[in-house]
């Protein structure tokens, strides 16, 4: 099966790139950019694919994920260790834009696959290295998985319930974040390109980006010597700010972060005598009065079915939201309106329905052109159009090369 797409699509379209990552934050700076437009091409082991084809749920043997990290994908696999996987890599460098991997530092020096060897072949190739920790450092060897970032950055320690332990999300959070990070940092460096004619190398530590999402945590430790305290939904910015359980078992989120909304929040709720309280009068102040407001607010909303809550929420022009799920995201019509999910033909699922690329512009839609793809695929097709023969395809797979 030939996999191709429409060369004017998308605003990426004639933008090729060679993701030779794997779980998950590579990969996902890949699905961001084939999102849209860009020309993928998955590079995989021929024994040892990317585990993140069996991670989570599977349907009579499909895995679910993979549809969607492997979307806009052409596979093919190659052992970058050897001479002939090797060849197969060089000629793929040679004439893309941007090789995205994620081995430990130094395996790609060690494979002569490096920036040198690359960068020789094509001066305007960006590397985007992730790794864990870095390209550099005391740590830069070690195993690296999104799960020590959100240890390591304070994201743990300043999550969960006051006397609980620190808490991990349930999903790649560290890994979703540095994915965004790796894309806005590949067009960071194809922008140079314009004016350099140069290519660069991206090093992302999937440490840090999740750091710019957790606020001022390290000047607030510089100049307070304190840290933020775990605070489970509440905040201590504001209140009241907290998720809770409607007539009809179901949950809603409220928040305050403005004073006016806090206000309307009081007074919705039948309890209008909290707004002349001095200490209302800042959300920090507010915050220290949580259990109070979260009485009055969950005490209101337990006696009201989740639609009701929302519809007198709107009314008041206050701030809530259900708490979704997946079915719900479906079935809600903001999220029609803006077209979020997306209903895709796969060939092993039929018809699926899966989230669409991050945002919206006015002149190029993103593009879902296909599905994950098997593993190796398109490997004949990607070398055949690299200019390698059919003799030479079939010398590289009976030597395991690809």
């Amino acid at each position: 099966m030939t996999v191709s797409r429409d060369s004017d699509r998308g605003a990426l379209a004639g933008l090729r790139v060679v993701d030779a990552s794997t779980l998950f934050a590579g990969p996902m700076a890949a699905q961001h950019l084939g999102d849209m437009g860009a020309h993928v091409t998955k590079v995989e082991h021929p024994t040892r694919p990317d585990p993140a084809r069996t991670h989570g749920a599977a349907a009579d043997g499909v895995n679910l994920w993979w549809k969607t990290l492997g979307r806009n994908k052409r596979t093919v696999t190659a052992d970058l260790s050897g001479p002939g996987g090797r060849e197969v890599f060089l000629a793929l460098a040679e004439r893309a834009d941007v090789v995205i991997e994620n081995f430990r530092p130094g395996t790609l020096e060690r494979w002569n696959l490096g920036h040198a060897e690359l960068s020789a072949r094509n001066p305007r190739l960006v590397l985007a290295r992730v790794s864990g920790f870095g390209q550099v450092g005391p740590y830069r060897t070690r195993p690296g998985f999104g799960t020590l970032a959100e240890a390591m950055s304070g994201f743990a320690a300043m999550t969960g319930e006051p006397d609980g332990p620190p808490t991990l999300p349930p999903f790649g959070l560290a890994d979703g974040i540095a994915s965004l990070a790796t894309a806005y940092a590949v067009m960071v460096a194809l922008s140079a390109r314009e004016r350099t004619g140069r290519g660069q190398v991206v090093d992302t530590a999937i440490i840090e980006p999740i750091l710019a999402m957790l606020g001022p945590q390290i000047t607030r430790w510089d100049r307070l010597g304190t840290v933020q305290p775990r605070t489970g939904n509440r905040s201590v910015n504001n209140a009241p700010r907290n998720t809770y359980r409607t007539r009809d078992g179901r949950w809603v989120a409220v928040s305050t972060s403005a004073q006016s909304i806090a206000e309307r929040v009081m007074r919705l709720v039948g309890r209008p005598e909290l707004i002349d309280e001095p200490w209302f009068a800042t959300g920090a102040q507010r915050a220290r009065h949580a259990d109070e407001l979260d009485e009055a607010v969950g005490s209101w909303i337990e006696r009201h079915t989740r639609e009701e809550v929302v519809a007198a929420f709107e009314r008041a022009e206050a701030a809530v939201a259900p708490v979704y799920d997946g079915g719900d995201i479906v079935d809600d019509p903001q999220f029609r309106a803006l077209g979020t999910v997306h209903r895709i033909e796969d060939p092993d699922l039929g018809s699926t329905l899966m989230q669409g690329p991050l945002f919206r512009l006015s002149e190029h839609d993103g593009v879902i052109g296909f599905t994950g793809r098997p593993h190796g695929a398109d490997t004949d097709e990607v070398l055949a159009e690299l200019g390698f023969s059919e003799e030479r395809i079939a010398e590289l797979r009976e030597e395991g090369q690809v």
